[in-house]
C-alpha cells in the first residue's frame, strides 16, 4: 500500500454555522492522515455483503399503507360526525358563565404568549 495524504476540497462558504464550524474543523486536521498500511480495506473487505430485502416487499409495503389509507378515509368521516355530535352534546349541556369562559380565555391566551416568547428568546 502506499502512503496517502487526505487533501481538504476547496469548499464555498457555507451558509449554516454548523456547516462552517465541520469545514474549518475539517481543515485543521486534513494534513493529519494517520497511515494504517491497508487495515482498513482488509477490514471492509471481511464484512459480509448487505442484505438485501426481499423483492416483494416493497411492493407489499406499497399495498398495506394503500388498504390503511382507503380504511381511514372511508371510516373518518364518520368518525368526525361522531365526535362532533358527542363534543357538541357535552358542551350543550352544560351552561358556561361568562367568568368561566373567561378564564379558559385568559388561560389560553397566557399560555400562547408564554410559548411565543420562550420561542423568540431562543432564536
Amino acid at each position: 500500500m502506499t502512503n496517502r495524504t487526505v487533501a481538504a476540497a476547496p469548499m464555498t462558504e457555507p451558509g449554516d454555522w454548523l456547516d462552517r464550524m465541520l469545514a474549518e474543523e475539517a481543515l485543521e486536521h486534513a494534513g493529519k492522515y494517520i497511515d494504517d498500511s491497508g487495515f482498513t480495506a482488509k477490514v471492509m473487505q471481511m464484512l459480509p455483503a448487505p442484505i438485501a430485502p426481499p423483492a416483494w416487499r416493497k411492493p407489499a409495503i406499497a399495498l398495506l399503507w394503500g388498504v390503511a389509507g382507503v380504511g381511514l378515509a372511508i371510516t373518518l368521516p364518520g368518525v368526525v360526525v361522531d365526535v362532533t355530535r358527542e363534543a357538541f352534546k357535552l358542551f350543550a349541556a352544560k351552561p358556561f358563565s361568562l367568568s368561566e369562559i373567561a378564564a379558559v380565555l385568559a388561560v389560553l391566551g397566557m399560555g400562547t404568549w408564554t410559548t411565543a416568547i420562550v420561542a423568540w428568546k431562543r432564536t
